[in-house]
């Protein structure tokens, strides 16, 4: 049975993603007190590469970490010096620091990216202390910006619990005894965000990516949403996933040329509160030679 185009890694593939959010806060901006991210000119909401490849770790993670090939290398509360050690004990080898051979450190590379799905993936930069070189990886991601401007609310909350016994207790002049504790919550009332994405079959070829892994990318991106569900985030979910597959390594087309193939236009005089206030047109019609399109959402 012949491959599926989308997971050859000897090609190159460009894609578009498309996920929404309601009541929550999709990506939040540590320097605006965790307010969602926004563009400040036009108010559009912002979530960065880095928040989504977390979604993607974690979605590698829960479902194959059983596997050696597929373990994450930037885990949660992780100590990335000691992943390196693994490749130098795994390999027999001590670690010299910035003293260490080149023919060491590519070997730690070639493990590293061996076992790690986001290395092979997204590359890393492994010179810190125990040093396993550097890797550029062939999946890159651009932040991802919402259809329309957002509005981040910031929403006052209590609890009915204080956090202190001396909190609840009541002075000799009657003052104190508080019942509750006051706290904040940001939230985007309803956002649409588009993000694009690349892959380089020149890159995968030097970490070892291949088309199992794209598999798990491709699975990554449909369904991430649904095991990262909290509070905060609201109901989060993919609601577009399109694959620009090119026959030549090096491209058919500019990337820019297909992205805007895929438009995606709010129903006018609505206001965007869920998916159906948008249309979606994916124009298949005259693609450039030897490109395909796939739709794995929408």
């Amino acid at each position: 049975m012949s491959m599926k185009v989308y997971l050859d890694p000897l090609k190159r593939h460009d894609f578009v993603f498309a996920f929404d959010v309601k009541d929550g806060n999709p990506n939040g901006d540590p320097d605006a007190g965790n307010l969602p991210r926004v563009d400040p000119e036009t108010m559009q909401g912002l979530v960065t590469d880095g928040c989504l490849k977390r979604k993607v770790r974690d979605w590698v993670n829960l479902t194959r970490e059983t596997e050696d090939r597929m373990k994450i290398y930037v885990e949660h509360r992780g100590i990335l010096n000691k992943q390196h050690e693994r490749a130098y004990t795994a390999l027999g080898k001590k670690s010299t620091g910035t003293k260490q051979d080149r023919d060491t450190i590519n070997e730690a590379r070639e493990w590293m990216c061996a076992n790690f799905f986001d290395v092979r993936a997204f590359g890393a930069v492994m010179t810190t202390g125990v040093n396993c070189g550097q890797v550029q990886g062939p999946l890159q991601l651009t932040f991802a910006r919402s259809v329309d401007p957002i509005i981040p609310l910031d929403l006052s909350i209590t609890r009915v619990a204080v956090t202190r016994p001396e909190d609840a207790e009541v002075s000799e002049e009657g003052e104190g005894g508080k019942v509750t504790e006051m706290g904040r919550k940001a939230i985007v009332p309803y956002g649409l965000y588009v993000g694009y994405g690349f892959f380089s079959p020149f890159f995968a070829k030097d970490t070892g990516m291949n088309a199992e892994d794209l598999a798990v990318f491709w699975e990554a991106l449909q369904h991430m949403w649904e095991i990262d569900r909290s509070a905060s985030r609201g109901f989060m979910s993919c609601r577009g996933l399109y694959v620009f597959t090119h026959g030549k390594a090096v491209g058919n087309a500019p990337a820019h040329e297909l992205f805007e193939r895929v438009n995606i236009k709010r129903i006018p005089d609505t206001p965007p509160r869920q998916f159906n206030d948008y249309q979606v047109k994916v124009n298949e019609s005259n693609l450039p030679e030897g490109v395909t399109l796939t739709r794995l959402v929408g």
